[in-house]
This record gives structure tokens, sequence and C-alpha cells, in this order.
């Protein structure tokens, strides 16, 4: 995401792109997951950087980075550690990462672009959110409750087993249960 630069912001980048800082900055760029509520999350970027973000073929362009990864904001750091963990098959990208020992949280930062966030789907491939209603589609024995959970029964305000795609959690006769999405159908 990108927006304009405050007056904040291009006092930090003293107008000079945060990545490549030959260019002026442009562009406000929030670095993911977070957003533009705060300056701290942001990077200033020239537009020759900002379109090379969207280039996988500019490897060359990320040399730059060298002088990057020693800046001393968060943000930038996340974001220069990021591209070049893209490239890092390239041994300029390896040197230049294994030249500085970044804080590890600014190291998870980065790394949570590549996290695959696990997709419950119902038994019809349909896309579950935690809070929606679904009902099941074959009767289950509901172990250590002493009670059969019959077809057709309708479970509201579900969660999502957030590190396994195959569960979701849900109420049946004032018990939370852990149910498998193969079992169930959004209503």
């Amino acid at each position: 995401m990108n927006t304009t630069i405050t007056r904040e912001l291009n006092e930090r980048c003293s107008g000079l792109c945060e990545l490549c800082n030959n260019e002026p900055a442009a562009s406000a760029y929030a670095v993911s997951p977070k957003n533009h509520d705060a300056i701290a999350n942001e990077v200033a970027l020239c537009d020759t950087c900002l379109a090379a973000l969207a280039d996988k073929g500019a490897a060359m362009h990320w040399q730059c980075l060298a002088g990057s990864i020693w800046n001393e904001t968060p943000s930038v750091q996340a974001l220069t550690y990021r591209l070049l963990h893209q490239f890092r098959e390239e041994a300029w990208a390896q040197e230049i990462a294994g030249s500085v020992e970044l804080d590890e949280a600014v190291v998870h930062w980065a790394m949570t672009a590549f996290e695959v966030k696990a997709v419950h789907q119902d038994s019809n491939g349909t896309p579950l959110e935690n809070g929606d209603t679904v009902v099941l589609t074959q009767g289950l024995n509901v172990k250590g409750a002493n009670f059969m959970a019959p077809k057709g029964t309708i479970v509201r305000k579900i969660r999502l087993v957030a590190d396994n795609a195959e569960q979701i959690e849900g109420k049946i006769n004032e018990q939370t249960i852990v149910i498998l999405t193969k079992f169930v159908r959004k209503s």
C-alpha cells in the first residue's frame, strides 16, 4: 500500500528514497501486515523502487539494498530484508543479508509476507470465516462428551483453528468442540 508522504516521513528520509537513497521520495509504502496508522510502519520510496516492488525481474535494481539494510528504522530494515529474501539464491543478496544481524522482531515482520495462511473451507469448498454458521453434513460422535451430534445440527459463531485449515471450533449442547471442516456446510 502506498500513499503520499507526510511531513514527518519526509523529514525522516530527508526527501530521499529510503531504499536506494538515490532518488526523491514520492510515496509512503506501508510494510504489510501493518498499515499507514503510524509512520513507524512506512517506508519512503521513489517511483523507481515502487515500480520495482512489483517487478520480479528487478534483481539488479535491488543491489542498492546494501545501504538500506543498515538503516536504523525497523520498517526500512523489514522491507529490505523481505526483498533480499526474495532473491536469496543470488550471491549479492546473500552477502547483503549476511552483513548485518537484525532484531528478531524485524526479521519476523519481514517474513510475514511469506507465511501461508490456512484457508478453511467447508465440504463444498466454500471459504469459512470466524463467526459463520455451519450445518453438520453427517452425524458426529462427540468424543469425551457422551453424545451424538445428528446430521443437520446448526453450529453458530464458529471459530477457525488458526494452525489447522481442517478444523473449526463450535458449540454443540453448550460444549465447545473441534469439528472437521469436511463434515460441515456453510449456511
